[in-house]
């Protein structure tokens, strides 16, 4: 089993050596490290440097975080890919974890699991699920048999923590252009036609909250959530998958509204979401967001003040980035 294992990097000198540290520090070693530069304009290439003939480097005019993967994939020589972020790591047992685990389960086309979401500034990770909860939602299968049933539950797969076969990526288009959510528009796509995938309880690799993400283009996230719903439900459709994709779309539309209402200017692009989903949501969702839109610099204000005590208080399980500063 050869695994390549791809980092896009853009402007990250401070955390890329990181990140190649962990993947060379794994207990089943990497067979080939492959670091996308996305044109960077600091000392990236330096950094990546240092590590010689440990990585292989390539560099690219910046084109985002999709297409570095891209020529990450179209490069690679290994059977199997895995991803990971500049700014995050791997926890030392990742591959070993997921390769006994695609040794016992030979069907299985691409394998994701658990992982921490760390504010280390602050000294505080925690698991992204409980592993009680992973293990519910399996009903104590050792993967999915569906992917989008069980992202509709939760199970989101990070990519950090995605190992899949080289060849269906390929059938799948690999990532596409989309400004936003291009890891979450592939992993669908391949779902469509590959609906098992194995899912570890273990955490397999730490995600940087703090990290600044890597993004080169702005643009305003109910725009891209209304440009991949409505793909998906034309594309779920044509693979009679749209019974499985439609409460995954709920599950989507709710997390995104959610994370909206800490910020009043967004409560149009919050209506439009109801208004051009009116179809897909329950009834009480559709009234809960319209009367938390209707006022809402109100509602942004109880978002954070709820937050803060939730804060304070040490009540979240979760370890979530802390809300932006609200202001009138």
């Amino acid at each position: 089993m050869n695994i390549s294992v791809i980092i896009p990097v853009y402007n990250n000198e401070q955390s890329i050596g990181r990140a190649i540290d962990s993947v060379l520090a794994q207990s089943r070693p990497a067979d080939e490290i492959i670091v996308v530069d996305d044109g960077s304009t600091d000392r990236t290439a330096e950094a990546a440097a240092a590590y010689g003939n440990k990585i292989r480097y390539i560099r690219q005019d910046n084109q985002g975080a999709g297409a570095a993967r891209n020529t990450g994939i179209r490069a690679a020589s290994g059977e199997w890919i895995a991803f990971l972020d500049a700014d995050d790591e791997w926890l030392p047992d990742k591959l070993t974890l997921q390769t006994e685990h695609l040794q016992k389960h030979p069907q299985l086309q691409w394998t994701c699991g658990n992982y921490l979401e760390c504010l280390c500034q602050e000294s505080r990770q925690a698991p992204a699920l409980p592993e009680q909860r992973i293990l519910d939602v399996l009903n104590g299968r050792p993967f999915s048999p569906d992917y989008l049933q069980t992202y509709a539950k939760g199970l989101t797969g990070h990519t950090d923590t995605m190992l899949i076969r080289r060849s269906i990526l390929l059938e799948a288009g690999g990532f596409s252009d989309l400004p936003r959510f291009e890891d979450l528009d592939l992993w669908l796509r391949i779902a469509y036609k590959h609906s098992k995938i194995g899912y570890l309880s273990r955490p397999l690799a730490i995600h940087h909250l703090q990290a600044g993400r890597h993004t080169s283009v702005i643009y305003p996230a109910a725009q891209a959530a209304h440009q991949l719903i409505h793909q998906h439900l034309n594309l779920a459709a044509r693979m009679n998958r749209l019974d499985a994709f439609r409460p995954l779309t709920v599950f989507l539309l709710r997390q995104w509204m959610r994370g909206m209402l800490f910020d009043p200017t967004q409560a149009p692009q919050i209506r439009a979401l109801l208004k051009d989903f009116s179809d897909l949501l329950p009834s009480r969702v559709r009234l809960s967001y319209t009367l938390l839109s209707a006022f809402p610099y109100l509602t942004a204000l109880g978002c954070h003040g709820i937050s803060f005590f939730v804060r304070r208080l040490g009540l979240r399980r979760r370890v979530v980035r802390k809300p932006p500063p609200f202001s009138r």
